[in-house]
């Protein structure tokens, strides 16, 4: 599906999930140039690059190397900005998978830069630094012709996303394999919930209802960082290490975590909300090393048929907890992610989606399989996106809006001395946002 950059919300809502599985083009060459769009057959190694030494990076390229049994492959080059990360992911990796890990030092790659120099060497690309750099580097590894894995979200502003679906129709044209970590959709029960759901067994759905209502995941204090270094850091340094509160990078929690409920529902709908209102702010997380983001979203969102989807996600201790989608519909209700329809269990077992989500992406790979999940993955970051703008502005915001946005958060350069846009206050504290006077559009 070509993209409307003068309309965005040109695109015909209810098909937009199916055409984003669709490979436009691309044919299959004589020779295997794996960079220039070419699958792998069965017999072929396939050199693996990791972008993103933590722990999902780490967990990525786990999963991706036991797809070996699919045919030969090698993990062959790492770059990650710190060091320290690159060589523990590198130790872990390679006491798991043996002679499958062939990254010596030269093939090590540090700093702002290093994605280009890795993604150089390899046939697959697993993107899983933190979500800011996602469209970067999702743009650099289908410009020299790779297949791609990336980690959700995809983008944390609405020009990310627009660098997102720019890429993901170059790889169509250049025959090129996108997964992204929405691993949900390669769960055999939410597979089987959603379709029974989508055939009617609810009759009419009218309202959803999703959540993600936790806990702080973690927090990395400048103090101890500094501790632990023996040294000052540099302000990009310490936004880098403690990424998670900081939204050029990580673009809150209702993009960076609560984008797997929110995909859920947009994937029931087939579809993408139309606007959204909300409510939000910091009420509990507060202090030098919590960044700019809220602690809790409330959001109801608007599709183009007038059903709702009521969306709740905070990081508040001590309160109800849920991650979890529910439908209801005119014939009933349904837990999604229990599998359950009107009361009864409609699937059991199934395989752990986080490596089915690999073995369908390299078995695509080596089948010149039509995949490309690049558009609907784009598109559920911007409803956690729309969703963030609604509650920052305490305004309703519309789809095609948020998406033209020209609000980059991104930092003007990429260096250890520059200085990200989101600065600490006399008192260390970050300007948080003000619904009523926040402009995010």
């Amino acid at each position: 599906m070509k993209e409307d950059k003068n309309n965005q919300d040109s695109v015909t809502r209810r098909n937009f999930l199916k055409q984003s599985s669709t490979v436009v083009g691309g044919s299959v060459l004589g020779s295997m140039a794996l960079n220039h769009g070419v699958f792998a057959a069965q017999n072929d190694e396939l050199k693996v690059a990791l972008i993103g030494c933590g722990g999902r990076g780490s967990g990525a390229a786990d999963q991706a190397l036991n797809t070996h049994d699919q045919g030969p492959l090698k993990l062959v080059a790492m770059a990650d900005a710190f060091g320290d990360r690159l060589e523990g992911s590198l130790k872990n990796l390679a006491r798991k998978h043996g002679d499958r890990v062939d990254v010596p030092e030269d093939r090590r790659f540090i700093g702002f830069d290093a994605y280009k120099k890795a993604i150089e060497l390899a046939d697959v690309v697993i993107l899983a630094t933190p979500p800011g750099f996602r469209p970067i580097h999702f743009e650099e590894a289908v410009k020299q012709g790779k297949h791609v894995f990336m980690e959700k979200p995809v983008a944390t502003d609405a020009p990310g996303v627009r660098k997102v679906l720019a890429a993901a129709e170059e790889a169509k044209r250049k025959n090129l394999k996108v997964g992204v970590g929405l691993q949900r959709h390669h769960q055999a029960g939410y597979i089987e919930t959603i379709k029974q759901l989508q055939d009617g067994a609810i009759g009419d759905i009218n309202t959803m209802r999703a959540y993600w209502n936790g806990n702080t995941p973690w927090v990395r204090k400048r103090t101890d960082l500094e501790a632990q270094y023996g040294r000052k850091i540099t302000e990009m340094e310490y936004q880098m290490r403690n990424w998670y509160y900081f939204n050029w990078i990580c673009g809150d929690h209702i993009t960076e975590q609560h984008i797997h409920n929110l995909d859920v529902i947009n994937w029931l709908k087939g579809d993408f909300p139309v606007n959204a209102n909300g409510m939000g702010g910091t009420e509990v997380r507060v202090g030098i090393d919590y960044g700019e983001i809220f602690d809790h979203h409330t959001v109801e969102f608007e599709y183009a048929d007038g059903s709702r989807m009521y969306s709740q996600c905070r990081h508040q201790v001590g309160c109800w907890n849920s991650v979890s989608e529910h439908a209801h519909g005119s014939k009933g209700s349904a837990n999604i992610g229990r599998y359950m329809i009107n009361g009864d269990r409609v699937f059991r077992g199934g395989k752990n989606p986080y490596q089915v989500e690999h073995d369908d992406l390299f078995h695509a790979i080596r089948n010149n399989v039509a995949y490309n999940e690049a558009e609907y993955g784009a598109k559920s970051s911007m409803t956690s996106i729309l969703g963030r703008m609604a509650t920052y502005s305490g305004k309703v915001v519309q789809w095609k809006d948020a998406i033209n946005s020209g609000i980059s958060l991104m930092p003007e350069k990429f260096t250890w001395d520059a200085m990200p846009k989101s600065l600490p206050g006399p008192d260390g504290m970050y300007a948080t946002a003000i619904p009523g006077k926040t402009v995010v559009v």
